[in-house]
C-alpha cells in the first residue's frame, strides 16, 4: 500500500535514520508487533518495558511509511467534539477519552525526554471558527471541556485578532498540545527497543496469520515463520486488510512546508498550533527550525497515482488560504506531499481484539487527526489486554462499540 506522495519533510531532513536487518530465519517472541511506523514503536516500547520479549516487523524501511508524512500535531482534543461524543456514549465516557488523551500527552513528554533529540515542544493549541454559525457550538464545547477539568480560554473575534493577527469569528485556546518531529521518535524509539533486547526487522512483510489456541503463527512472503504469544497489527491504513470488513474510511490529507522563517515568523504563531472547526480542516503548525508546516484540503482519494497528481494542485489551494488568514507571509513551499489517513465513524480509535481472529490477535487503530496521542494511550490498554488486566478505555474503544 502506498501511503505517501511528493517529498514529505521528516523524510527529507532525516534521511534514513535506521537500517534493520531483514528477517530470515524462523524465530519465537512473546509479542509480534506488526508495523515500524510511530504507532508499533510506542507500543513495542512499552511492552518491552513491562518484560515482554517483543519482536518488530516492518515491511518497508522502518517509519518510512504514513509516520513519514504525518504533520504531529499532539492535541488532546478529539476530530468528534466533546460535546457531540457525549451524545453518542454518554458524558462519563466522553470526558474519559478526552482525559486520557490530555494525560497521553504528557506522556508523550516524559517518552520523548527519555529519548532525547526528537524535536518535542509543548505548544498552545488554537481552534478557531471557520464561520460566525460555528460559534455557539464552539461556545457550548468550551463549556464541556471546563466541565471535565480543561484549562481553556474562549477568545471574541477581536481577541483573535489581537493576539493571533487574523480574522475569525471566535477561537478555544488551550495549552494542552505539543508538537514532535515523528519520523524521528519512531526511529529513535525503535533503535531504543533493539538496546534493550528487543527484535526490530524491515524489509519483512506478514502474508498470512493463524491464531491458535495458544500462539500466533506468522508467516513471511519469503516463507518465514514466527511464533508468537500474541500479535500486535500496528500496520497504520494497512491493518484492515486483515479484518473480514472496513472499520474506517481512507482518504489522503494534503500538507507543504516552508523554508525558515527566522524572523518572519510571528512569535504566536511558532508556539501555536492552529486548527478549524470546518470539516475537512486547515490546520499548521510551526517546526523546530521556525518554518511553517501547513496542512488540509482532505480528500476521499485513495489511489496514489491520483493523489501523486493533486499534490502541487493542493498546496497552491493551501497557501491561498492561509494568505487569507495572514496575507504578509512568505509561503513559498519547500517540499509538498501527501499522506493517507483513516477515519473512523465517531472519531475514536480501535484498540484490541477482533472476533474474526480472537483473543491472540491485538489491533492498533489510531485513526483520526490526533493518531499519535492515540497511539500512546493505546500502548498502555494494548499490555493490559495482553496481559489480561481491565483498562478504563478498553470497552469504548472496542470493536463491539460500532455493533
Amino acid at each position: 500500500m502506498d501511503l505517501k506522495s511528493g517529498y514529505p519533510f521528516w523524510a527529507i531532513r532525516n534521511g534514513l535514520m535506521q537500517s534493520m536487518p531483514k528477517l530470515e530465519t524462523d524465530l519465537r517472541c512473546d509479542v509480534l508487533v506488526l508495523g515500524g511506523g510511530i504507532t508499533g514503536a510506542l507500543i513495542a516500547d512499552a511492552l518491552i518495558g513491562r518484560g515482554h520479549d517483543v519482536a518488530v516487523v516492518e515491511q518497508r524501511d522502518i517509519a518510512w511509511g504514513s509516520t513519514a508524512a504525518s504533520t504531529a500535531l499532539l492535541q488532546y482534543e478529539i476530530d468528534t467534539h466533546l460535546v457531540d461524543l457525549a451524545r453518542r456514549y454518554g458524558e462519563a465516557d466522553a470526558g474519559l477519552a478526552y482525559r486520557a488523551c490530555g494525560e497521553a500527552i504528557d506522556r508523550l513528554a516524559e517518552l520523548a525526554r527519555s529519548v532525547r533529540d526528537v524535536d518535542f515542544e509543548r505548544t498552545d493549541s488554537l481552534y478557531y471558527a471557520s464561520r460566525r454559525r460555528d460559534v455557539p457550538a464552539l461556545q457550548d464545547e468550551c463549556v464541556a471541556r471546563r466541565r471535565h477539568g480543561f484549562e481553556v480560554d474562549y477568545l471574541d473575534g477581536p481577541a483573535v485578532r489581537q493576539r493571533y493577527g487574523f480574522d475569525a469569528p471566535a477561537a478555544l485556546l488551550s495549552t494542552q498540545s505539543a508538537q514532535v518531529d515523528p519520523y524521528r521518535f519512531a526511529s529513535r524509539l525503535l533503535a531504543r527497543c533493539r538496546r534493550r533486547g528487543g527484535q526490530v526487522y524491515d524489509r519483512t512483510r506478514i502474508v498470512d496469520l493463524q491464531p491458535r489456541s495458544r500462539d500466533v503463527l506468522a508467516t513471511t512472503d519469503a516463507g518465514t515463520r514466527i511464533r508468537a504469544g500474541h500479535v500486535v497489527v500496528a500496520a497504520g491504513y494497512a491493518s484492515q486488510h486483515w479484518l473480514p470488513k472496513r472499520v474506517a474510511r481512507n482518504r489522503s490529507s494534503y500538507a507543504f512546508v516552508t523554508d525558515p522563517l527566522e524572523s518572519a515568523l510571528p512569535e504566536m504563531l511558532a508556539r501555536t498550533l492552529v486548527w478549524e472547526t470546518a470539516r475537512p480542516y486547515l490546520y499548521l503548525r510551526a517546526t523546530a527550525d521556525r518554518r511553517l508546516l501547513i496542512g488540509g484540503e482532505d480528500d476521499d482519494v485513495d489511489i496514489p497515482a491520483r493523489r501523486d497528481r493533486r499534490v502541487d494542485a493542493k498546496a497552491r489551494r493551501l497557501i491561498k488560504r492561509v494568505t487569507k488568514l495572514w496575507p504578509g507571509l512568505d509561503l513559498t513551499p519547500t517540499f509538498a506531499w501527501a499522506g493517507t489517513f483513516a477515519e473512523t465513524e465517531d472519531g475514536l480509535p480501535f484498540f484490541g481484539p477482533h472476533v474474526a481472529t480472537g483473543p491472540r490477535v491485538q489491533y492498533a487503530m489510531a485513526y483520526g487527526g490526533n493518531g499519535i496521542t492515540y497511539s500512546m494511550l493505546g500502548a498502555a490498554l494494548l499490555c493490559a489486554s495482553i496481559e489480561r488486566r481491565p483498562h478504563p478505555l478498553a470497552r469504548l474503544f472496542a470493536f463491539e462499540r460500532t455493533g
